[in-house]
């Protein structure tokens, strides 16, 4: 039964949630927040809609890049590079954005019946990100039950999911990672530097995924 909407960047983990739960997916919804590389990511969310029939949604918020604070935005500072458990990557924080997404999330799975949000968020997200913990997903869902009639949840099953666990699930699936985006700073190709990268980098090795990824030498 397609009862769920899901926040589809085009990277890796939402990507293979959207090919996990397609039989449950009626609606994928990008957002075009301003970041330095959502050029990249939304076509790849689109391409992987269009592969499983899935009708997908870009809604602009350009008032993020306009008034939030991040290196990731077009108005931030230079992206940092290392792993993401440097305290440098903490700059990349958007703040709230997930609360912002699954917000509107929400409202459009009401507005279409539909009774369950999905998003990718993951273990490796914890370290910098508050708005990708378990604390404020349970938090978000019980806001979303609470604020609508159909009782809409949020549902985030990788938040305990480490991301090369994630990239064997979609090797099970059959995804092509080499259509998807990680780079933060959205570029023609990626960096392979930067936090993101070098998480896809690691992950795609430890789980003996021929990355066939273009990085900048």
């Amino acid at each position: 039964m397609k009862d769920s909407v899901i926040i589809l960047s085009g990277g890796i983990d939402s990507v293979t949630l959207l090919y996990e739960r397609a039989a449950q997916i009626a609606l994928a919804v990008s957002f075009d927040y301003g970041s330095k590389h959502n050029a990249k990511e939304i076509p790849f969310a689109k391409y992987h809609c269009e592969q499983l029939g899935i009708k997908h949604l870009v809604i602009p918020l350009p008032f993020v890049n306009d008034y939030f604070q991040s290196s990731l935005l077009q108005r931030g500072d230079d992206i940092p590079e290392g792993h993401y458990t440097d305290d440098t990557m903490k700059s990349t924080v958007v703040p709230f954005r997930n609360g912002i997404m699954l917000s509107i999330a929400v409202g459009i799975a009401e507005s279409c019946g539909l009774t369950h949000v999905c998003i990718a968020n993951h273990a490796g997200d914890h370290a910098i990100y508050p708005d990708c913990r378990a604390q404020f997903i349970d938090a978000m869902s019980n806001a979303a039950s609470s604020g609508t009639y159909i009782n809409v949840s949020v549902e985030a099953p990788y938040t305990h999911v480490a991301k090369i666990d994630i990239v064997r699930i979609g090797q099970q699936l059959g995804i092509d990672y080499a259509a998807t985006w990680s780079c933060y700073k959205g570029r023609d190709k990626h960096c392979g530097k930067c936090g993101t990268c070098v998480e896809r980098i690691e992950a795609l090795t430890e789980a003996g995924i021929n990355d066939t990824t273009e990085y900048e030498k």
